[in-house]
């Protein structure tokens, strides 16, 4: 952990914002507090944050509106406190650019743990098996970019990628033709095991069929194998 580590509790329940509050300070974090939407923006303008901690049910502007509205301008890591049991709404968080997730109540070690996991793999990349002289990489007309990490399809269109779906492509062309099962897509791309009925992965696939343009009932790109998991189909050129 380094100082730089600075983080944003959204909570409407002021006993959870000041036991968080001690808790992460404890830890070693600076820590900011925000009980609405309004408080949340206000405090990103004041100050650079390195990772949210999103409570989902809120008055007002509930967490999923909040994500919503951040990642309209920003990729700042969020873990998101979900509801126990809620697992359309913590899919819903992940489709829209949630980085992890833990249901209420929840223990403060396994959040500390989470909130250490999503930082250390949003500040920096895993060992990669890519050169360090590649840029981009190449595949059935799309372009990866490695350094400013976006998509640029065939027609030349930049696509913004989340940390999730870009850290989850990077590992597909990484490991081109393998037939890599739901637990190592986790690990490899989030750095954690598959709990119990984790859809995690099978939403970001999803996602990046979308980004790709696939059709979803004939993917060419990504290929799902029953029983098995995920592979990676287009021949791949580094530049």
């Amino acid at each position: 952990m380094t100082k730089s580590d600075h983080l944003l509790v959204v909570d409407d329940d002021p006993e959870i914002r000041r036991l968080l509050r001690e808790y992460l300070e404890k830890a070693g974090y600076r820590l900011s507090i925000a009980a609405d939407g309004r408080e949340m923006f206000s405090a990103l303008e004041q100050a650079p944050i390195d990772l949210i901690i999103l409570d989902l049910m809120m008055p007002g502007d509930d967490g999923l509106v909040l994500l919503r509205k951040l990642r309209a301008h920003s990729n700042t890591p969020v873990v998101m406190l979900t509801a126990m049991g809620e697992e359309t709404d913590r899919i819903l968080g992940l489709e829209m650019g949630a980085d992890d997730y833990i249901s209420k109540p929840f223990n403060p070690r396994e959040l500390l743990a989470r909130i250490k996991s999503v930082l250390r793999r949003t500040s920096t990349l895993p060992a990669s098996s890519l050169q360090n002289e590649t840029t981009e990489a190449l595949f059935a007309g799309w372009r990866l970019s490695l350094q400013q990490r976006h998509l640029i399809s065939p027609e030349e269109v930049v696509i913004s990628l989340s940390g999730g779906e870009f850290r989850l492509l990077k590992v597909f062309v990484e490991h081109q033709g393998r037939v890599l099962s739901r637990d190592q897509l986790l690990e490899f791309s989030q750095g954690r095991e598959a709990q119990p009925f984790d859809r995690s992965i099978d939403v970001l696939v999803g996602r990046l069929r979308k980004r790709l343009k696939e059709d979803p009932k004939n993917p060419q790109i990504i290929h799902t194998l029953r029983g098995e998991g995920y592979r990676f189909v287009p021949e791949i050129s580094f530049e």
